[in-house]
Formats: C-alpha cells, sequence, structure tokens
C-alpha cells in the first residue's frame, strides 16, 4: 500500500474520531509511525466496541492492515536493536499508558 492510501485511511479515522470522540490525531504521523497508529486504532477500536460503531470499527482495521507492513519492520528493527545492545526484554513503551 502507498503512503498516499495509508495517509487517506488515516485521514478518513481522524474525521471519525474527530466526529464521534473529540479526539483530534495528526493523520500524517498516523500513517508513518507504527507505534502512534497501533495506539490511535486502540483507541478507535474501544470507543466503536463501546458505542457499537461498526463504521469507526472498520476503519480502524482498515488502517491496522495498511499499517501491517511498517509494524513488522518496526517490530523487527527493535528486535535487531536490542539484540545488537543485549538488552534482554520486550520493546520499550513508548505510549506508556495510552495517548493523552
Amino acid at each position: 500500500m502507498t503512503e498516499n492510501e495509508r495517509i487517506a485511511i488515516a485521514a478518513r479515522l481522524h474525521v471519525a474520531l474527530r466526529r464521534k470522540t473529540g479526539r483530534v490525531t495528526d493523520t500524517e504521523w498516523m500513517a508513518a509511525n507504527a507505534d502512534y497508529a497501533i495506539e490511535v486504532v486502540r483507541f478507535a477500536r474501544a470507543h466503536a466496541t463501546e458505542h457499537n460503531d461498526a463504521e469507526l470499527a472498520a476503519i480502524a482495521d482498515r488502517l491496522e492492515l495498511a499499517m501491517a507492513p511498517i509494524v513488522a519492520a518496526a517490530r523487527l528493527r527493535e528486535t535487531l536493536l536490542r539484540q545488537a545492545a543485549g538488552a534482554p526484554g520486550g520493546p520499550a513503551p513508548r505510549y506508556v499508558g495510552g495517548l493523552r
């Protein structure tokens, strides 16, 4: 999937979240940063489940699918960096406690 397609899906999710929750997100960062996208998808799914919102859940699913290659690359990069540094354990949390 191209960057433009990821940005278009992120923009659609941004508009839906703004309209339904009042949450403002950064569309371009969401389309480029795996950690941020994962957290926004988590937030969107939680709201969709709580309010039985199939449209919001579908948009979150589309963004997750579009971001899958970037997420996989980011996880691989983190694993390789940890192995190179000799640090045990899982990835360091970037959004501790969720979005603010």
